[in-house]
């Protein structure tokens, strides 16, 4: 989550390295699979101290970026002025890796307050206990979570019931266009559901020879952000039924947006050709990402795709949109998906009450959230800031806070053994896409499956 994008002139960042990502899924998972072996949750029995009393606690963050860092420390500061007998000790660039380590050795050199951009590992830090439960010092601070938080946010931050996380800024992902392509193209909108993407997008790549000139659309799972669970976004879905088994390969929304990703990949080239072009693609955090250089006309991306893509200072005019949606979803187009950073308790802190008053001030205060929102352009995470006259932000942005407030926007569910189920879903999509798998009602069965296996085998 490291996205929000203030376009009018002012970036305030250049949303280039982002440790949530770089930090690869599978790095993520294996973290955490030790992780869970080390923790357990102790926040009832740890919550003795008393948060007047003057004292000094450690928060962990994961942005590295000098304007996040500085974004951070401002906040941090304006928690101090209201809290003048807590210290805040600041420590940034922390991974799921880092975080990992600290919380397996305990002790007082680690964090009291810590953050992760993985939210599909969220519901492994509740079920492990990686992550204090957060339950009783919201009932003590008598937090209505549900008119304060839109529900994704809230529905990534707890698993099963229990919360152990707090949201801290969200993303939302939409459609990016090349206007100017658009218009040489004559196109006037951008497409609204599976089939005008498809149509749009054909309609926009021009080939050169084995090669493409321009592509419409990079359809592909090895695309940067053009995952499974991205263009799941798309689609009214449910991964898991209500005995908390795979629901993939019943739901028809996966086989749906698995067909209509196929027919991408085929129309515009198919696989080999399209991953040939992507072998030419510059980094997607740098100023050659191929949605800046015009290779790529449109680009399923976050929010915070906009900023960097004014500071690279591209020649032609941008547009944003959202995602187009399933076609017989035409009536939900303007949903999402959606994700963001989490903000939690370690188990092992002695402070827990002094943590939980910084956790409280930087999910809920609506200044703080706003601020931080303000400076490392990144979408609010709750109502009232959402709605903030203090926002500072491109019009165009305000696609963004609509797909986060869409009522259809959503996140997928969480696991006990975390993105793992993920994992297994993105190596079935490239299996599929490129041809190895011939029978897709049977390869998502199999899927099926294995998560089924793996969640078992993680309890």
């Amino acid at each position: 989550m490291r996205k929000n994008s203030r376009t009018s002139g002012t970036s305030r960042t250049s949303r280039l390295t982002r440790d949530r990502r770089l930090v690869t899924p599978a790095v993520a998972v294996a973290a955490l699979s030790v992780l869970a072996t080390a923790c357990t949750g102790q926040s009832r029995s740890q919550a003795t101290d008393d948060p007047n009393a003057k004292t000094r606690i450690t928060f962990w963050h994961g942005w590295s970026a000098p304007a996040e860092v500085k974004a951070i420390r401002e906040n941090v500061d304006r928690f101090e002025a209201r809290h003048r007998n807590i210290k805040v000790d600041v420590v940034g660039n922390i991974n799921d890796d880092k975080l990992n380590q600290a919380l397996r050795a305990g002790g007082s050199k680690g964090p009291d307050v810590v953050s992760s951009f993985t939210t599909s590992n969220v519901g492994k830090f509740c079920s492990s206990g990686a992550f204090a439960d957060l339950g009783p010092f919201i009932e003590k601070s008598k937090l209505d979570l549900e008119k304060t938080f839109p529900k994704v946010t809230l529905e990534y931050t707890q698993f099963e019931g229990k919360r152990c996380a707090m949201p801290l800024l969200a993303d939302a992902y939409g459609l990016y266009y090349n206007k100017d392509a658009f218009e040489k193209a004559g196109i006037k909108t951008p497409p609204k559901t599976m089939s005008e993407l498809r149509a749009t997008a054909k309609k926009l790549t021009k080939t050169r020879g084995d090669s493409y000139e321009q592509l419409g659309f990079m359809p592909n799972y090895h695309g940067y952000e053009t995952t499974v669970e991205h263009y799941m976004g798309s689609w009214d879905q449910q991964y898991f039924d209500a005995e908390g088994k795979s629901n993939i390969a019943r739901d028809p929304a996966f086989a749906a947006m698995f067909t209509q990703q196929k027919k991408l990949v085929d129309e515009l080239g198919g696989f080999r050709k399209l991953e040939k072009y992507r072998g030419t693609f510059g980094d997607e955090w740098g100023a050659k990402h191929p949605f800046h250089t015009g290779q790529v006309a449109m680009q399923l991306d976050g929010e915070w795709r906009l900023g960097m893509a004014e500071d690279a200072k591209v020649p032609f005019e941008i547009g944003v949109a959202p995602m187009p949606v399933a076609d017989d979803e035409a009536g939900s187009y303007g949903k999402g998906f959606l994700s963001g950073t989490v903000m939690g308790i370690a188990p092992q802190s002695n402070k827990q009450n002094a943590a939980w008053e910084l956790v409280k001030f930087m999910t809920t205060d609506t200044e703080a959230v706003v601020q931080f929102a303000n400076a490392i352009r990144n979408v609010p995470s709750t109502f009232a800031a959402l709605k903030s006259p203090d926002l500072e932000l491109d019009p165009r942005f305000k696609t963004f806070l609509d797909i986060a407030r869409h009522p259809k926007s959503s996140t997928p569910a969480g696991a006990v053994n975390g993105a793992t189920y993920l994992l297994t879903l993105q190596e079935f999509g490239y299996q599929y896409e490129k041809g190895s798998v011939k029978d897709l009602k049977a390869g998502l069965e199999k899927t099926a499956a294995q998560i089924d296996t793996d969640i078992a085998k993680a309890k």
